[in-house]
């Protein structure tokens, strides 16, 4: 067993994404999620639909080690969540981009440095992480804004900055919790592409969604959970533009 208690491989192979009879109740009787079972491969696409309160958020929750399942196990990059110390949960956090719905983001710093928060931890060199984060702020449309604080952006603008942040390490694993609720239709399309395009780079994305027009366009796979359980699962019938 590695140190922090997860697993002792440190790889995930081709599906660094395991759910097994996994349950979360935060009251006696009340559950978030009940007997989920899933996978997602390496470079796979997912969008999870279902009505506010299905699990949606729980689910996301569970894999980034910010919540343990009541039951059953999740294998997360060769780590099970429920047995990682202190010490292992933030070296997991580093391969993994998260869209959060409230942005996260701090607000005493840079949108640079925000998003080049997470190239710092892993010791980049500062020339070479400026760059890159150069490059994701034009993606975004938003490389004027470098030097701007937080504070001084559009809540849309601000969610475009927490896209370039997850993306930024280009992360083994990416989990976005609405990523483009306040978003136009054309800024909609210009990030969903940007993730999709960081699956084909060999990420598994997942992207937690009330869009069902954003599911048809892109023909990914979709799991519909409804209660808490997993209602739907239909395979990716390849990109419908």
């Amino acid at each position: 067993m590695s140190e922090g208690g997860g697993q002792a491989p440190d790889t995930a192979g081709d599906c660094p994404i395991r759910l097994y009879h996994v349950s979360k109740s935060y009251s006696a009787g009340s559950f978030a999620l009940r007997d989920v079972n899933l996978e997602v491969k390496r470079g796979e696409f997912v969008f999870l639909t279902g009505a506010s309160g299905a699990g949606k958020t729980t689910l996301l929750e569970m894999l980034f080690a910010a919540e343990r399942p009541s039951e059953g196990s999740i294998i997360v990059l060769g780590r099970n969540i429920d047995r990682l110390g202190a010490r292992a949960i933030p070296r997991l956090r580093r391969r993994i981009g998260v869209v959060f719905q409230d942005f996260k983001l701090l607000n005493n710093r840079t949108v640079e440095e925000n998003v080049r928060l997470a190239l710092d931890v892993l010791g980049t060199p500062r020339r070479a992480a400026r760059a890159r984060v150069f490059q994701l702020l034009k993606q975004v449309g938003l490389a004027h804004k470098r030097y701007s604080k937080p504070l001084s952006l559009s809540g849309g603008e601000q969610q475009r900055i927490a896209i370039a942040r997850a993306l930024v390490n280009e992360p083994e694993i990416l989990l976005a919790d609405e990523p483009t609720g306040n978003l136009d239709s054309d800024l909609t399309i210009e990030i969903m592409d940007l993730l999709a395009g960081a699956s084909l780079r060999g990420t598994a994305v997942i992207v937690a969604t009330h869009d069902l027009a954003l599911v048809e366009r892109y023909g990914k796979r979709m799991i519909r959970l409804e209660d808490g359980q997993i209602a739907e699962d239909h395979p990716a019938r390849g990109r419908a533009l």
